[in-house]
């Protein structure tokens, strides 16, 4: 009854978290998509090239929300609601003050100088900074969605999330094509659109507290020990965190290789990569958060098998993620070109063959980032740190060695790093006699 109870449970969790991810995702993929049609496929270069800004605002998200998600649910799990709103409280502040001050600095006092930070090309500079600039001062609006997201759904109304984020996406869609195609913004309507349709989802989500039984997580100020709140937050964070800002160091090495390495060609190529992993990243993102909200109640209840069970499903359903998304690129890469609005004929020749290898690239790149989550709920937290850092910056040192030594074959990186980090991660495992067992206390 317990494990039928836990089967229902992980797929309401997993759909809702997955089309919250869609927040991310579509924001992205479609922008390109949008972009490569109605602008150029510099305009899809200009995005990738911003894509370290993104990863850093989401960093930001993870290190706030989704540790003090966890926090929440292990309290509810406990029944100590005063505990889980004290931290739903200071995470939701600690969003909001975070998000308007990355807003100020980066986005209205020094945007010139943060898009130089990523983009040396002055061909591409405009467009970057155009679609940058509206995306840092919208931030707090991507912050607080992803964060009322994360505590909706762990306060148990995971559909609300949903209806919220396809409406967000919806809105997103169609401002989309408005900004750029009717009313002329250029690659700015773009990170418009998106921003406009986070404040949509975040006055839907806002109507959860409408009904008097969903308060039980509110907003409660006071109770002393802010600081260690906050320390607690961002601790349970951190290896999340921590696996996303060496992902954001990554995308800014990555963009800074492969565009000295393969030109103009390579660098649309690799923005249609990047947007690949967006795809996995949709899976992996609603998987990761299915896992640590419903696996730490689990943790919470001490519930040993529930916790196994939760695992279980979340390795079998990203397998199956994974097989369909690799098939359908291998089968048909060239499309994925053509849907981003190529026409370069030298772009469409390099395509297929990028698109594959980093289809492949990014199957244990999913597997690792999930083990990680794995680790994180047995209480294995320097497993999870290690993971955290070596997830990306063991690609660094591979790109840059094949930049030098075989620039023809650098698509090869990311698949070449997985795979040792991989074995890396099994050698440390079997030394240090790791075990999955549940533990009292984290």
């Amino acid at each position: 009854m317990a494990e039928k109870s836990i089967h229902k449970q992980f797929y309401g969790y997993l759909w809702a978290f997955i089309l919250v991810a869609l927040s991310g995702c579509l924001g992205n993929v479609v922008d390109g998509i949008i972009v490569g049609n109605l602008i150029s496929e510099d305009g899809v270069s200009a995005i990738t090239l911003s894509k370290p800004i993104n990863q850093f605002i989401f960093t930001l998200h993870l290190l706030i929300n989704a540790g003090a998600g966890m926090l929440v649910a292990y309290a509810i799990g406990k029944k100590n609601l005063v505990e889980a709103r004290r931290f739903f409280t200071r995470a939701l502040t600690l969003s909001t003050g975070v998000g308007v001050l990355l807003a100020i600095v980066g986005g209205l006092l020094f945007p010139t100088q943060t898009t130089r930070l990523l983009c040396d090309n002055e061909h591409l500079m405009p467009l970057a900074q155009d679609y940058m600039q509206v995306l840092l001062i919208g931030n707090p609006a991507f912050i607080v969605m992803w964060g009322l997201s994360t505590m909706v759904g762990v306060n148990g109304n995971p559909k609300l999330v949903s209806v919220a984020v396809i409406i967000d996406n919806a809105v997103n869609l169609l401002l989309d094509i408005v900004f750029i195609k009717y009313f002329d913004w250029g690659i700015t309507g773009s990170s418009s659109a998106t921003v406009v349709g986070h404040f949509v989802g975040i006055a839907i989500l806002l109507t959860h507290w409408c009904k008097p039984e969903n308060r039980r997580l509110r907003l409660q100020f006071g109770g002393g020990g802010l600081l260690a709140s906050w320390k607690r937050i961002v601790s349970q964070g951190a290896p999340l965190a921590l696996a996303s800002i060496c992902l954001t160091l990554l995308l800014f090495s990555a963009n800074k290789i492969v565009l000295s390495t393969t030109g103009r060609v390579g660098m649309f190529v690799f923005a249609l990569c990047m947007n690949l992993l967006q795809v996995y990243n949709l899976f992996l993102s609603g998987t990761c958060q299915t896992l640590q909200s419903l696996g730490a109640t689990q943790v919470g209840k001490g519930d040993a098998n529930g916790v196994k069970t939760v695992i279980d499903k979340g390795l079998r359903f990203i397998t199956i993620a994974m097989v369909a998304t690799c098939a359908i690129v291998w089968v048909y890469p060239q499309g994925i070109a053509l849907l981003f609005g190529c026409k370069d004929p030298a772009m469409l020749a390099e395509s297929p063959h990028a698109l594959r290898v980093f289809a492949l690239s990014f199957i244990p790149f999913c597997y690792i980032y999930v083990l990680m989550i794995i680790y994180k709920l047995y209480s294995h937290h320097r497993m999870a740190l290690f993971i955290s850092f070596a997830l990306s910056l063991t690609v660094i040192p591979v790109l840059w060695i094949m930049s030098k030594l075989a620039p023809g074959a650098i698509w090869y990186s990311y698949l070449i790093a997985y795979a040792i980090e991989a074995a890396l991660i099994f050698l440390l495992h079997r030394l240090n006699h790791i075990k999955f067992e549940l533990k009292t206390k984290n």
